[in-house]
């Protein structure tokens, strides 16, 4: 009953967000509240959750204090050269920005962590998307894409557990898989190239005045095709008067530059080398870029209001996640779904367990967190696939290519900061990038195959 219960609580989440029936805020909450219910757990859920919204606590102090640092930083001009610099580099061409969103996101997220990556990436990106008039949920969807990719670095989250789980190196696991990684790469930049190109497409029909009468693409006989942006879009400032890049606007600190540089750059060498807790890290960034650009204490206090909506749209998702995850866990939901994907795998199937682990990562990191698949499922099907002469690594490397769809998961805080600063609703995020994410998985997975880093008996 508890499988079930489960994962139909998990699809009944996902139908009521998708169909945009209930906002994720109160889907992480009711729905959880009420299959929890069924369970006959009772009165415990409150006991399960507040378990759950400890544990969430330190995320949740990463996540309002990142916000109102980068917030800062938009506001006192230090990313008002860089997205300068890419409008120039991408020559306005709707095309070359979602690609470039995908090559910025790569670049930043080398550092593992994917609240910051999208923080960084939504702060310089996403003023030129509102510039040019592209969907955030192109800049989202291929985001989350490129972050799930790289998250199997050897510092990132499921490697290291992985490596824990099984007590191997996470060098080992990596380093094998870099071709997946490398193919997975290749199948976001086209992605990304199709995004972009339908985005031009959509705006030269959408604005033929802006963007120019153009040539058709995809005309046939008879066809007329549609029309694609050739004229010369508008200049650089037009429209960022309605962004958080105005060049008027008050906040501005042009004199203090070369300090909020060189402030932000200390603190992600701090993040990389992992010496201060991230919380507390953002804390004291914040409290000195406060302090350093806005000397008065009516200032101060208003900067941080003008970020308050930001703040509570992302910290109360992830304290609504703490439900869904507290439920799962403290009622067994987890373990019983756990233990039902082990006992459904025919032994036939045994010479196949690594790419069958690989093929249950994609949805079973989906359906719960990395923690509950890689310290509670996979060392079951690791056993498993000894049996059967896999090795232990191979099956870590198979492990891992579910990635780029566990973060999508509603479960990840990261994906819920990424489409509330960009202003997606997470139902319209997962529309699009799902069906990619699974795409780019499936192609890490079979590229693992072919270059011998994930084994067949």
């Amino acid at each position: 009953m508890l499988v079930v219960l489960g994962f139909l609580m998990i699809a009944t989440f996902m139908g009521l967000i998708m169909s945009k029936r209930l906002t994720p805020l109160l889907a992480l909450i009711i729905v959880p509240t009420v299959f929890g219910l069924f369970t006959g757990a009772g009165l415990g859920l409150g006991d399960m959750v507040m378990d759950s919204v400890k544990d969430m606590s330190s995320t949740a102090a990463l996540l309002m204090f990142a916000i109102i640092y980068f917030g800062l930083m938009i506001d006192v001009g230090l990313f008002d050269k860089l997205v300068n610099l890419i409008v120039r580099a991408t020559g306005h061409d709707p095309a070359k920005v979602v690609v470039g969103t995908m090559i910025l996101t790569a670049l930043v997220s080398l550092d593992g962590d994917g609240s910051t990556t999208y923080i960084v990436v939504t702060a310089a990106m996403l003023p030129v998307y509102q510039r040019l008039g592209l969907s955030p949920v192109v800049l989202t969807c291929v985001a989350g894409l490129t972050n799930g990719a790289l998250n199997i670095v050897p510092w990132g989250g499921p490697t290291a557990r992985a490596s824990a789980a099984l007590k191997v190196e996470a060098t080992d696991i990596f380093l094998p898989m870099l071709p997946s990684l490398g193919a997975g790469l290749v199948v976001i930049f086209v992605f990304a190239v199709i995004l972009g190109r339908s985005e031009r497409r959509r705006l030269a029909v959408a604005d033929p005045a802006r963007w120019g009468a153009g040539t058709t693409v995809g005309a046939g006989s008879g066809s007329a095709g549609t029309a694609v942006a050739t004229g010369s879009p508008a200049p650089v400032n037009m429209g960022l008067t309605d962004t958080a890049l105005d060049p008027n606007r008050e906040s501005l600190r042009p004199k203090l530059f070369w300090f909020n540089l060189v402030l932000t750059v200390a603190i992600m060498v701090l993040l990389v080398v992992d010496v201060v807790p991230l919380p507390y890290l953002f804390m004291v960034g914040s409290a000195i870029a406060l302090l350093v650009n806005f000397p008065r204490m009516t200032d101060q206090a208003k900067m941080v209001v003008s970020h308050s909506s930001s703040i509570i749209a992302v910290v109360s998702m992830v304290m609504a996640a703490a439900v869904l995850t507290g439920i799962l866990s403290g009622t067994g939901m987890v373990d019983a779904m756990s233990q039902w994907l082990v006992a459904v795998i025919p032994s036939s199937m045994g010479p196949y367990m690594a790419v069958l682990t690989g093929l249950i990562s994609i949805p079973a990191t989906f359906f719960m967190s990395n923690d509950a698949f890689y310290f509670g499922v996979l060392p079951v099907l690791t056993e498993t696939g000894a049996h059967y002469g896999i090795p232990a690594v191979d099956m870590a490397r198979a492990s891992i290519t579910g990635q780029p769809v566990h973060m999508q998961s509603p479960l990840v805080p990261a994906i819920l900061l990424l489409v509330s600063l960009a202003g997606v609703q997470l139902g319209d995020h997962h529309k699009k990038v799902l069906w990619r994410a699974l795409v780019v998985s499936l192609v890490m997975l079979v590229v693992g195959v072919l270059v011998g880093a994930v084994a067949i008996g």
